[in-house]
C-alpha cells in the first residue's frame, strides 16, 4: 500500500512539474524573464517538446507564448486542484482509525484531478505541435526517441 501511495505522490509531483514546466518553457521561448537558456528551455521536464533545440522562428515563439498565456489560468487552477486532491488523499491515508470510504473517495478525486491535468496537457501539446513545421516535428520525434533511449540506459542494472 505504501509503495502505491509513493508512486501516486511521484506521479502527482511529476504532473505538477510538467504543467509548471509547460508554462515556463513557453515563456522562456518567448523571451520571458528567465531567458531562453534558463530553466524551462524545454516544454516540460519529463516530456513535451525541447523547444530550444527546434529553433523556433520569432513568429512561432510568439504563437507558443500566446497559446501558453491562454492556458495559464487553466493550468494554475488544475495544479491547485491536483495539490488539494493529493493533500486530501494523504490526510485520509494517515487518518486514525482507518476510513476506507474516505480513502476511496479522496483517491477517486485525485484520479479525476490527474485526468483533468492530463487532458489539459494534451490540449496544449496538440496546439503547440500544430505550430511546428514538419521538419521541426520530425526533429522533436527524433529528440524524444534519443531521450527515451538515454532513460532506458540509465534504468539498466549495472
Amino acid at each position: 500500500m505504501f509503495q502505491r501511495f509513493r508512486k501516486s505522490i511521484a506521479l502527482t509531483a511529476g504532473v505538477a512539474l510538467l504543467a509548471t514546466g509547460l508554462t515556463t518553457a513557453a515563456l522562456a521561448q518567448g523571451g520571458g524573464r528567465r531567458g531562453p537558456e534558463g530553466h524551462g528551455g524545454r516544454m516540460g521536464r519529463g516530456g513535451g517538446f525541447p523547444l530550444q533545440a527546434l529553433q523556433l522562428t520569432d513568429a512561432q515563439r510568439e504563437q507558443v507564448k500566446s497559446a501558453m498565456q491562454g492556458y495559464r489560468q487553466d493550468l494554475e487552477a488544475a495544479g491547485k486542484r491536483l495539490r488539494q486532491a493529493h493533500q486530501a488523499q494523504h490526510d485520509a491515508v494517515e487518518a486514525i482509525p482507518v476510513n476506507e470510504g474516505l480513502i476511496r473517495s479522496t483517491s477517486q478525486a485525485l484520479a479525476t484531478a490527474e485526468t483533468d491535468m492530463a487532458i489539459l496537457q494534451a490540449r496544449i501539446h496538440s496546439e503547440v505541435w500544430a505550430l511546428l513545421t514538419p521538419e521541426q516535428q520530425a526533429k522533436a520525434k527524433e529528440l524524444k526517441a534519443q531521450r527515451e533511449t538515454r532513460m532506458k540506459e540509465r534504468r539498466k542494472p549495472q
